[in-house]
């Protein structure tokens, strides 16, 4: 029998841009500067949807996106005030709802080669950790390309505010049983990640069928709870935030969307929502 189903939240920056926010440069940091009601907003819609956790919105407000224009200084601001708009809207609602500290990969996303070196990277995510420790209940650890940037993301939540749950979120090979965008594997992650006592594996920011095999193959490894919420959309090798490599959109309607649920759970899958490019459409359709 299937664990409880917790439901999360859907993509926020597609929900932006969906509102006038396009992509580039600081991406879905400059609605906190310009238009913060707007990410309220969006938030409101997922918990209106059925969504029991919802995400902070500090994906992008991290030193290298902010340097693009010249605000890198303002990280720990920038993600405190996307803590405090999640707390604001989780306490507001009827039900429970708890908030999710993102932390997020600190270069490009879906880029191992690209993950800053360890003493670099650990010291800025603890203090986007004490950014966020006082409006959230637990940590996920979003799109981690490689098992050294999961461990570098996890260890610094653990250092920092050990006592919450946290759950590390890695992003597959688009190839379904690639492993991850750094060809490791299952086994590699569960073994790196043990010390951490992590509360929860997830796969996001992936394609779908990527993660009906990741979650097959993760079953055998550990007890630990599992969930999923994937993209629509392929990135090409090389692809960043900022340069002329399109994303590749996939047809998946929320019927589709729905039949992986059902494959998820099957194979134990507890905590299912959508990433990028999944609104609140897919969310009220799981939550039904």
């Amino acid at each position: 029998m299937s664990a409880e189903l917790t439901i999360m939240d859907g993509g926020m920056g597609g929900e932006l841009i969906r509102r006038g926010f396009p992509s580039g440069g600081l991406w879905s940091a400059k609605a906190l500067l310009e238009k913060p009601e707007v990410v309220r907003a969006v938030h409101e819609d997922y918990v209106n949807a059925g969504a029991q956790v919802i995400i902070t919105n500090s994906y992008s407000t991290v030193p290298s996106y902010l340097a693009k224009e010249n605000m890198e200084a303002r990280y720990v601001e920038l993600t405190g005030i996307a803590a405090r708009l999640a707390r604001e809207v989780a306490d507001a609602a009827a039900t429970e709802v708890k908030v999710a500290g993102c932390v997020p990969p600190l270069s490009e996303s879906y880029r191992p080669d690209l993950v800053p070196p360890d003493d670099e990277a650990r010291p800025i995510y603890a203090e986007i950790v004490k950014a966020l420790a006082t409006d959230v209940d637990l940590y996920i650890c979003e799109t981690m390309s490689s098992v050294r940037e999961a461990v570098n993301a996890a260890s610094s939540v653990r250092l920092t505010d050990p006592d919450k749950p946290l759950w590390v979120a890695m992003t597959l090979a688009d190839q379904p049983g690639g492993g991850l965008r750094s060809s490791e594997g299952m086994a590699q992650v569960v073994a790196a990640l043990e010390p951490y006592a992590v509360d929860a594996f997830l796969f996001n920011c992936t394609d779908p069928n990527a993660i009906s095999v990741a979650l097959e193959e993760l079953a055998p490894l550990t007890n630990t709870p599992t969930g999923a919420y994937p993209n629509r959309f392929h990135v090409p090798p090389g692809w960043t935030l900022d340069n002329e490599i399109k994303t590749e959109p996939t047809e998946m309607s929320v019927e589709d969307y729905l039949g992986f649920v059902s494959t998820w759970r099957r194979s134990g899958a507890s905590i299912i929502g959508g990433c990028c490019g999944v609104g609140p459409e897919f969310i009220a359709a799981l939550s039904a």
